[in-house]
């Protein structure tokens, strides 16, 4: 990657597909002993790509496309009508097969309303958080950003959640638009700064990463920098402040599986917290899987980009899920559900739950004041 920014390797069709190919998931980092920084190397790269390399112009469109409709949510609820429709009258089979199996992982529509500005604890009030509603995540996963303000709120956290706020710049970074990914952050910072917040919560790994990093990204804009490292401080996910809560959960008897999604296992390097609050619900059994920290191939947009590798990781992972014999599969990014769950669809195992863990322990479960 140094070879190809320092211009000592050819930037051509086999250089840049070889780095096309890499998920991002940053698993070499976990690896490294050396603590090399592979993901930001990767996304300099890849920002280096896109500016020096002309890729064909139906790549350039298909590219282009994802980064237009994924970051507005707007825009992805009208663009996400049409699909769904086609679906509804079965016909997806007149689609390309990977256009069809795009469509096939659409989850139901959800018909939750949107985050209100300020949600009040339940009981005596600890701290004031902000909350991170995504893009992903407010469009086809709104009932679980319900589930996590309310899991907040019974933590004892005031919710607040700017309505200024938008994409978090992820998409951008991962795909080789750095200057994208610095104009979302510079927002973000902007919308959040003003709130006297103690924390702020995000519920998709995928995107904590990203604001866990805007310090890193804008280290060399002087008016930005350091109001961009005050914002990174305060990113936790949203097991990382549940961990910490008073909390009461429900008994139950299930077998539950836990999948470690990539950018919080290896670059928040958040592994057992997750584990922990599955493991305080009497009667739960969690029954880890083989190689749960793998990546199940979604990475992003990376199942949209390069499906053939994709499929390939996704089997492999749902192979590893049917091997446990469990009930439920838990995670913590959207993508990875609608990658598992579709993957198990294929298996013949659609019976098996993928969650979010905040909709888990929002149905399993009472917050309530300890001590």
């Amino acid at each position: 990657m140094r070879a190809v920014q320092d211009g000592r390797l050819a930037l051509d069709a086999t250089t840049t597909r070889h780095i096309d190919l890499c998920l991002g998931c940053r698993a070499c980092e976990s690896a490294c002993p050396s603590g090399v920084q592979y993901g930001a190397l990767l996304e300099h790269t890849r920002d280096h790509i896109e500016k020096h390399h002309r890729r064909p112009v139906i790549e350039r469109l298909w590219r282009w496309s994802i980064e237009t409709i994924f970051p507005r949510p707007r825009l992805m609820r009208w663009t996400l009508a049409a699909p769904r429709l086609l679906r509804a009258l079965g016909l997806t089979r007149l689609l390309p097969r990977t256009m069809r199996e795009a469509v096939e992982m659409l989850p139901p529509t959800q018909h939750a309303t949107a985050i209100p500005p300020y949600s009040p604890a339940q009981g005596e009030s600890r701290q004031r958080v902000g909350f991170v509603t995504g893009c992903v995540m407010q469009v086809l996963f709104q009932e679980t950003n319900h589930a996590s303000v309310r899991l907040l709120n019974r933590a004892g956290c005031d919710v607040v959640t700017p309505q200024a706020q938008g994409c978090c710049g992820a998409l951008f970074a991962h795909s080789g638009n750095l200057e994208c990914a610095r104009d979302c952050a510079r927002r973000n910072i902007a919308a959040f700064e003003s709130a006297a917040l103690d924390s702020i919560i995000i519920n998709a790994a995928g995107c904590g990463s990203m604001l866990k990093e805007y310090g890193a990204l804008l280290e060399d804009d002087p008016v930005w920098r350091d109001r961009a490292a005050a914002f990174s401080r305060r990113v936790k996910d949203l097991v990382e402040c549940l961990d910490a809560a008073p909390c009461s959960l429900a008994p139950t008897n299930i077998k539950v599986t836990y999948h470690d999604a990539c950018h919080l296992a290896h670059a928040q390097k958040i592994v057992a917290t997750p584990r922990r609050l599955i493991q305080r619900m009497p009667g739960a059994e969690l029954v880890e899987m083989a190689e749960a920290d793998l990546c199940c191939g979604s990475a992003g947009s990376y199942n949209l980009t390069e499906p053939e590798m994709a499929a390939r990781l996704q089997h492999r992972k749902c192979a590893n899920i049917l091997a446990t014999g469990v009930e439920v599969v838990l995670t913590s990014n959207p993508g990875c559900i609608l990658q598992i769950q579709a993957g198990l669809k294929k298996a013949g195992a659609g019976h098996i739950r993928v969650q979010h863990i905040a909709d888990f322990l929002d149905a399993h479960s009472t917050l309530t004041e300890r001590g």
